[in-house]
């Protein structure tokens, strides 16, 4: 068995990376620790770079059928990893999962229509409806032993005056794992009030250890008949720039709206690169992805380790998929401004502020990217302690 080394640092600086090369614009300063936008520092698996190279090794690269062979892989992932048996015709590409919630927002609503997030969460669930001309409707979540936890008292009687709900599944900050009987509940309010769900489930495959994912469509046949799910291979193998997602949809009505939407419009006919990657990354990354998510584990372990023993008065809610920690500096009692200057110009660190994740309520938090060789992590975490504590 092959040993994946993800303590070899990669230089990133000056290849057009967002994460990079876009913080003297977002931070006004390039000399940071890029701690925040959600890729990794991991080289992206050596499967998947072959492949890319041999299908360049052709030479033409000319319009493309959507290959069997990945779809092949795809279906047997999702019957492996979620028990989705999924057909062929139930599964369509999209050019990523922010673009296919857009689509979703396009084809399925109407404008005015109000969309349901639970907050904090991922910012383009707040930008996106607003931008398609919807109204967003934010039920903050609660907070419940160390993990985000759903108010559905609030969350129904928003749900009632909303036509679709943006789902993240594992949640975006802190990975809190929903369930099986939370999703369950999730789908009878939204059956009985009639929204479509969307589930993000980029984060599924990186689940930690001692915690199982549920993919939403299946807890319930309401869940199943009024559901969208949205996966993709990017943020697992590292390979986001490729732009693979995937949609699947098992009711034949809501199927044919959104895909003959997308086909209509002629948006997510997908590309060369992207099939290539994706088909390589579920045919042979199994191995590479245990690795990498006990490497991910092992980053969270240091996290808790540090913050008990360094900065016992930063609050954190420790990711139980992915990479991404929310930090509560509230105990500090600082400004967000003094915070954030604290971060940026101090620690030399970008994190992702907490008020893109929902507004003030968040001005004292902001979201750690684990996903980096240890060292990394660790001169992240040292620079803040010097700098707060």
């Amino acid at each position: 068995m092959k040993k994946y080394d993800f303590d070899r640092p990669i230089q990133r600086r000056g290849t057009d990376c967002v994460k990079y090369d876009l913080m003297k614009t977002l931070y006004g300063r390039d000399d940071l620790l890029p701690m925040w936008v959600a890729d990794m520092d991991f080289r992206s698996p050596d499967f998947v770079m072959d492949a890319l190279r041999n299908r360049c090794n052709h030479e033409v690269l000319g319009y493309a059928t959507v290959p069997a062979a990945y779809t092949d892989a795809l279906r047997q992932w999702l019957q492996t990893h979620y028990a989705i048996d999924a057909e062929s015709s139930e599964l369509h590409f999209i050019p990523g999962i922010v673009a296919g919630i857009a689509y979703a927002l396009l084809s399925l609503t109407q404008p005015g229509d109000k969309v349901l997030v639970t907050t904090p969460v991922y910012p383009p669930f707040l930008n996106l409806p607003t931008a398609c001309g919807r109204q967003v409707e934010c039920s903050p979540l609660l907070v419940k032993d160390g993990r985000f936890a759903i108010d559905f008292s609030d969350f129904e009687r928003r749900a009632a005056r909303c036509k679709m709900l943006i789902l993240s599944n594992p949640h975006n900050p802190a990975g809190t794992v929903w369930g099986a009987e939370v999703l369950a509940r999730v789908a009878d309010i939204c059956d009985r009030h009639g929204l479509t769900v969307v589930s993000d489930e980029i984060h599924a495959d990186m689940t930690l250890p001692g915690h199982s994912h549920v993919s939403y469509s299946t807890v319930s046949e309401a869940a199943r008949r009024h559901s969208l799910t949205f996966m993709a291979p990017s943020k697992t193998f590292n390979i986001a720039g490729l732009g693979s997602s995937t949609c699947y949809v098992a009711d034949p009505a809501l199927r044919r709206r959104f895909f003959g939407w997308l086909d209509g419009m002629g948006v997510a006919g997908g590309n060369i690169f992207a099939f290539v990657g994706a088909e390589a990354a579920f045919s042979q990354g199994e191995e590479w992805r245990r690795q990498m998510v006990d490497y991910l584990a092992a980053n969270v372990a240091a996290l808790r380790t540090f913050l008990s023993e360094h900065m016992p008065r930063v609050s954190v809610l420790l990711p139980e998929a992915s990479y991404l920690a929310w930090l509560d500096f509230s105990a500090y009692g600082m400004t967000h401004d003094d915070l954030a200057d604290r971060i940026v110009n101090k620690a030399r660190l970008a994190l992702n502020d907490g008020t893109t994740f929902g507004g003030e309520a968040f001005r004292c938090c902001f979201r750690l990217n684990l996903g980096c060789p240890r060292a990394m992590l660790t001169e992240a975490l040292e620079r803040l302690a010097q700098a707060l504590e």
